[in-house]
């Protein structure tokens, strides 16, 4: 198993939204619903072997990708701080390779750092997964059960 995938499993192994899951090199696969799939991977912007962003495809079985959104790690944790004297100012965290080596450069990612990578893709497939519906009663005299969740 390679780094990446050791990352894409901290990040989204215990995901129990997402089923069928596959970790392949970079990328990560799952199964949202019956139609769509969703690819998930580390990709660069730019700068060769510095992984600053993870980018979710949402992919229909039958017709190809839906939708794609690349989320920046800048964006999502902002600038951290290190005891490293060359960042000051703090760092943007990426995945850096160097050589045979891959690993977060410089800054190392918390459990928190993580939950917020999780949470802010899980937040952008929720707008594909199928709706889940909730039977609810009215009241003491409702006269039967309304729907909630539409």
């Amino acid at each position: 198993m390679n780094y990446f995938e050791q990352e894409l499993r901290r990040l989204f192994g215990k995901d129990a939204a997402i089923s069928d899951k596959k970790f392949v090199g970079r990328a990560f696969f799952g199964k949202l619903s019956d139609s769509l799939r969703v690819r998930i991977e580390f990709v660069t912007l730019g700068i060769a072997d510095h992984y600053e962003a993870i980018k979710a495809t949402v992919i229909n079985r039958n017709d190809g990708p839906v939708d794609a959104l690349t989320l920046r790690f800048s964006d999502l944790l902002g600038k951290k701080m290190v005891s490293n004297p060359n960042f000051r100012d703090g760092i943007a965290p990426y995945i850096w390779r160097y050589g045979d080596k891959t690993e977060w450069y410089v800054y190392k990612p918390t459990k928190a750092d993580y939950d917020q990578i999780s949470e802010a893709v899980s937040d952008y497939l929720d707008v594909y997964r199928e709706p889940e519906l909730e039977m609810e009663r009215s009241g003491p005299d409702a006269k039967g059960l309304t729907m909630q969740g539409m």
